[in-house]
């Protein structure tokens, strides 16, 4: 029989409008105050920082994509360089991030509420709305994934359109003397501030599970990268320099809701009102797009007996969604978002997937060391330089987390450990 090939029809700007759509998200409407807080006018140092990540990762990802044949992503890439055991820690840690991610937008949601309705500053009022946030959204995906996908249109719009507007619309009030830097920030400022930034860029990975249908790989997926991180880094500083610019030294006292802050002091209380009903969509929308996809990376992984867990396998007979895993996933993120703040939640989230990012990073050089020519895909150019660069960039930033966070990755880590090394005595005992 005949194997059906996919058809390489994607050329450079549906790469770039899929790349910078999978990036830019809800964190843009909440990190540029926390961003002055730590930095004020230098905010872009961080941003730069970001970028600078971003490109040199995406890059590792297309060429150890070309490398490996098989579909699943981070998990499959880090497994086939490094085994099985980092494979499943890769992905076991892959989904709590996205569950650290969907706590840290859940609490930015309710932060928003409790700027205008006080009751939502009250701890029961507020885990009263995380428990409904994640029931609504589980109920919404337990019916079907047509369900989840409309909710996620409506964000896609409702998160872009709005940023432009603001940003065209404000460039007039911005006063330059809150954009002039008086010293130049220390280096570990930079990092910790570019930890909880890196939230906003998280995403990119996903844009390239679609190159296997990019015409000319070689030449289109560098210059998709290259394009899409420039559209992502000028749409992302031109929003901080609007607010910086707008708001001034008072930018970081506007944590919930900066983006409200600009539009109100440019439009009125419609600008207000509508900037924090699209934040709102667009948070609202990333919970949906999340509680949609990763319950079904619980599930495979269960039908692949990477969790031992066969109830996470069922699948509902009336709607066939993977329902107990959609359930399991929809309550962990509700005490995820119960017992931390959006900060401390988007540390941890970005500290972790940038382990992951790490994993690709060194799984190209493992793999370039057994198969020097990946098979008629993407190579980068200038020999090991760029994935040894990468790693020692991600390095850099992670030593720079906080004790914290990081007590709370080791003892994540630890205890996956753990469970991999005791699982076949559960798989023995069933």
């Amino acid at each position: 029989m005949e194997k059906v090939k996919l058809k390489r029809e994607i050329g450079v700007i549906g790469f770039t409008a899929h790349m910078v759509n999978m990036v830019v998200g809800s964190g843009i409407f909440v990190l540029p105050a926390i961003v002055a807080s730590g930095l004020g006018p230098s905010s872009v140092f961080a941003y730069l920082f970001c970028i600078v990540i971003v490109a040199l990762v995406m890059l590792c990802f297309a060429e150890v994509g070309s490398r490996v044949a098989a579909s699943g992503g981070a998990y499959v890439y880090i497994r086939t360089a490094f085994g099985p055991y980092i494979g499943f820690l890769t992905s076991i840690l892959f989904v709590w991030s996205t569950l650290a991610a969907d706590a840290a937008v859940a609490n930015a949601i309710v932060d928003i509420l409790g700027t205008q309705l006080p009751m939502f500053k009250w701890p029961p009022a507020r885990m009263l709305v995380f428990f409904f946030l994640f029931l609504i959204f589980g109920f919404v995906n337990f019916r079907g994934a047509k369900h989840g996908v409309a909710v996620v249109k409506l964000a896609t719009i409702a998160k872009l359109i709005p940023l432009l507007i603001l940003i065209m619309a404000s460039w007039g009030d911005v006063a330059i003397e809150n954009l002039e830097i008086q010293a130049l920030p220390s280096f570990r400022k930079v990092a910790e501030m570019t930890l909880i930034l890196f939230f906003a860029f998280q995403g990119a990975e996903s844009a390239l599970s679609i190159s296997g249908e990019v015409k000319n790989p070689q030449r289109t997926i560098p210059k998709g990268i290259l394009v899409s991180i420039l559209i992502i880094f000028m749409l992302y500083v031109l929003v901080q320099t609007v607010a910086q610019g707008v708001l001034g030294p008072t930018l970081p006292t506007y944590r919930e809701n900066p983006l409200g802050a600009v539009a109100e002091r440019v439009f009125g209380g419609f600008g207000f009102a509508a900037m924090t009903l699209a934040a709102l969509i667009s948070m609202l929308g990333y919970l949906g797009s999340s509680i949609l996809s990763m319950p079904r990376v619980l599930f495979q992984a269960a039908v692949d007996g990477v969790l031992p867990m066969e109830k996470l396998a069922k699948i509902h007979p009336r709607f066939s969604t993977p329902f107990m895993a959609i359930g399991s996933y929809a309550a962990i993120g509700f005490l995820c978002a119960s017992f931390g703040g959006f900060e401390q939640l988007a540390i941890i989230s970005s500290a972790t997937i940038l382990l992951i990012y790490l994993g690709v990073s060194l799984a190209v050089i493992k793999l370039r060391m057994h198969d020097e020519e990946p098979r008629g895909g993407f190579k980068i150019p200038y020999g090991y330089g760029i994935p040894v660069l990468s790693s020692f960039v991600i390095l850099c930033l992670l030593s720079h987390v906080a004790i914290d966070e990081l007590i709370v990755i080791v003892v994540v880590v630890t205890l996956l450990t753990v469970f991999y090394f005791v699982r076949p005595y559960f798989r023995k005992n069933n």
